[in-house]
This record gives structure tokens, C-alpha cells and sequence, in this order.
């Protein structure tokens, strides 16, 4: 059951009554007039052969208020390609794939790489990065939302929700987030936002004072969710991040563009399960290893710009102050399943948090070794101003690749 219990320094709007999908799809519609709304999906091939897309394109086929979906496909040959653009032709509004691997994408993506502009990383911040360039040059859409690919407990619910907040033209808000709790076969999930995030930003808060930024991402439910929705002409100014870092960096920039009066976030499932990563401990350019480096990496580098001095005396300190943190969340977690007659390991949940704490002292030196590294994509502003031309480019060269 939600509650309407507001905290921290952003909005939250809650899931109050389960009965409302039809009536808020209605207003959509109405709203679609004034503010027509774009679907970004970020996709692997792999996704298009696994047991949740099929089930998501369905579920959208039948969305009315949706003008225009954008499908970012990444690792896909001259075939897969093909069985791509087959694969989404059900979808009844308009829609294109871009083909991120393919000779005109690849041809543009030189010519950023020769002005020194181009995203520097394969990963879903390039794939995101590219879609949001394609919605600008097509203009079709006032309102973007973006989700992953692999959500196993999708529904038309999700979607009106994230989009309701940015489309109501009586709302003022340029961004939202959306957020869940998750859990699969009676057991908690969500191991970075829960053992990582939340521990790491209050023992931040601990080590280096009140900050108005730490304060910001700790209002987050769901700091991690790969949901959200976005006004057109906050995409056009965004730097995205081309790492493991994206929702967090995309949350650092709307915090440095937006007042937080503009920023909110919405309850858009009960439940929520979709495909786990591996811990990889013995890996840290694989699995949870390397999401929690460059998790940790975005925060630092966000409170270096914050004005934040950090040293080797810090990390040092804040790994055992975050160790301490971590450890008390297990035990709260512990007591949270057990009055829900849910399965907890809490020896996974510890040896978890061991290597988190290893991984934030591993990020740290990262840091320190190489301050000045910009892992942020340049914004579309940037990239427009740098090549006049490059949103008709872009436009002309995914047209046709869907002829």
C-alpha cells in the first residue's frame, strides 16, 4: 500500500489509487494535443530474443495518447538489423530504430569523433544519446519518457504514469523520475541502490557536512531506476554520461539545470523485476564491480564541481564510515524481510557490502589518479553549435535506414 508522506528536496507523487490507468490515459490524450510524447528504448539485440520485450512492445501497441517510439539498437549485425525493423513493425505509431552498428550511423558518429564531440564509450549512454539526438531532429515529441528493455513485470500503468507529470500542461515540472520497490521469488532486490547509493551518500553526509546535493539524490526512492521522463528542451541542454553512471549523472545535471520545483518523482509499479547482474568479484570492469566504481566515480566527480576537496585521507575515512552505514541497512533490510516472511541472505548481503566498500575506495583512487577525466557526453546544444547540420544528418541517415 503507498502512502503521501513527502521527504527530502523533490516532489513525490504516489501511487494512491491502483484504479486510475484508464481515466489517466484518457487525460493523456488530452494532453498529447498540446504536448505530443515520445517513447525512447535503449535495447541490445539480445533483448529483442529475451522473455521481456515482446511482452513490453505489446502492452505499447495499445498505448493511444503515444505519438512516436524511438528504439536504440546496439550490437546488431546487417541481419539482426532486418529481423529489428520486423520486430517493432507492429507497433501501430511511429516509430524508427536506429541502428547504432550501421554504416550511416557509424559514418556521423567519425565525424563527432573528428571535432572531438563524439560519445567515447559503447553503453547505453551512447545508445540513449543517439535516440535523444533522433527525437530533436524529428520533432515529433514534446515529452520524452525512456525505460529499459528487460522489465519483466511491465504494464500500460507504468508508462502513463512516468509520463503524466512532464505531458499535464497544469504541472511545472521538467523531469521526472520513476520509482519501485524491487522484489522477485519472495526475496529484496536492488543490492546497489540499496547496499551502495543510500548508504554511500549519508556517510558522505556524515564525513563532509550538510550539502545541498547529497541531500538532493538522497530524496530519491530509486536513485538507480533506469525510468524517466523529460521535457524536449531539458534533453537539448543534458551532458549524459557514457558509463554505468548515467542515472546518477543524469540526475547530477538536472540538479545543476533545474530548480528543484521542476523535479519530481513518481510511483509507477507495486512491484518490480527485471534481469540481475552478476557481483563479479573477482572482475571490476564486469557486473556490480563495475557499476559501483563508476557510480561511485559520478558523485565524486559531481562533488569535486560542487567545490569539495577530496583526498586519499577521505576515502580512506569514507570507506569505513560508508562500511558502518551499509552494515546497519543490512540489519534493517534483515528485520524488513522477516516481518514479510521473505528469504535474506545476509551473509551475501555482507560479503555484498565488502566488496562495495573495496569498490569505493577503488573509485577513489580512480579519481584522485585522473581528476580531470570528462566522461560526460557533450550536449546536443554543444554538438549543434559545433556542426549545424547534424540533426538533419541524423534525421536523414536513420529515415533511411528504415525505408
Amino acid at each position: 500500500m503507498s502512502d503521501f508522506f513527502q521527504n527530502g528536496t523533490i516532489t513525490t507523487l504516489h501511487r494512491l489509487n491502483k484504479d486510475r490507468v484508464s481515466g489517466m490515459e484518457a487525460e493523456l490524450q488530452a494532453f498529447a494535443k498540446q504536448r505530443p510524447m515520445g517513447l525512447v528504448l535503449p535495447s541490445l539485440f539480445s533483448e529483442l530474443e529475451g522473455p521481456a520485450l515482446k511482452d513490453i512492445i505489446d502492452v505499447i501497441a495499445q498505448v493511444p495518447y503515444l505519438n512516436e517510439v524511438i528504439v536504440g539498437l546496439d550490437r546488431a549485425s546487417a541481419n539482426e538489423f532486418a529481423y529489428a525493423k520486423e520486430f517493432f513493425s507492429g507497433l501501430p505509431q511511429h516509430h524508427r530504430v536506429l541502428w547504432n552498428e550501421g554504416p550511416r550511423l557509424q559514418a556521423l558518429h567519425g565525424l563527432l569523433v573528428d571535432k572531438g564531440i563524439a560519445p567515447k564509450e559503447l553503453g547505453k549512454g551512447r545508445n540513449v544519446w543517439y535516440c535523444y539526438g533522433y527525437a530533436i531532429a524529428s520533432g515529433r515529441s514534446e515529452a520524452v519518457a525512456l525505460h529499459d528493455c528487460d522489465i519483466l513485470t511491465y504494464d500500460r500503468a507504468l508508462l502513463a504514469s512516468l509520463f503524466y507529470p512532464v505531458a499535464n500542461p497544469a504541472f511545472n515540472f521538467e523531469f521526472c523520475k520513476g520509482y519501485y520497490y524491487r522484489m522477485a521469488d519472495q526475496k529484496i532486490n536492488g543490492r546497489v541502490c540499496r547496499l551502495l547509493v543510500t548508504p554511500l551518500l549519508r556517510a558522505l553526509k556524515k564525513l563532509l557536512g550538510p550539502i545541498e546535493y547529497l541531500e538532493y539524490l538522497d530524496s530519491f526512492r530509486y536513485a538507480l531506476s533506469g525510468e524517466f521522463a523529460t521535457r524536449l528542451d531539458t534533453i537539448k541542454e543534458i551532458r549524459i554520461p557514457s558509463d554505468w553512471g548515467l542515472e546518477i549523472g543524469v540526475l547530477s545535471e538536472m540538479y545543476r539545470n533545474q530548480s528543484r520545483k521542476h523535479i519530481c518523482q513518481v510511483e509507477i509499479a507495486d512491484a518490480y523485476d527485471h534481469k540481475h547482474q552478476d557481483l563479479s568479484p573477482d572482475n571490476v570492469e564486469a557486473g556490480l564491480s563495475k557499476m559501483s566504481i563508476d557510480i561511485a566515480q559520478a558523485i565524486f566527480r559531481k562533488l569535486a564541481t560542487e567545490g569539495e576537496i577530496l583526498s586519499k585521507e577521505t576515502f580512506r575515512t569514507l570507506k569505513a564510515t560508508y562500511y558502518r552505514e551499509a552494515l546497519d541497512a543490512v540489519e534493517s533490510y534483515y528485520s524488513d524481510a522477516c516481518i514479510n516472511g521473505l528469504s535474506y541472505d545476509r551473509h551475501q548481503e555482507e560479503k555484498t557490502v565488502e566488496l562495495f566498500a573495496s569498490c569505493i575506495l577503488q573509485a577513489g583512487d580512480s579519481f584522485l589518479e585522473n581528476p580531470s577525466e570528462t566522461p560526460f557526453i557533450p550536449s546536443w546544444n554543444r554538438v549543434v553549435s559545433a556542426v549545424p547540420d547534424i540533426l538533419e544528418r541524423l534525421h536523414e541517415a536513420v529515415e533511411k535506414d528504415n525505408a
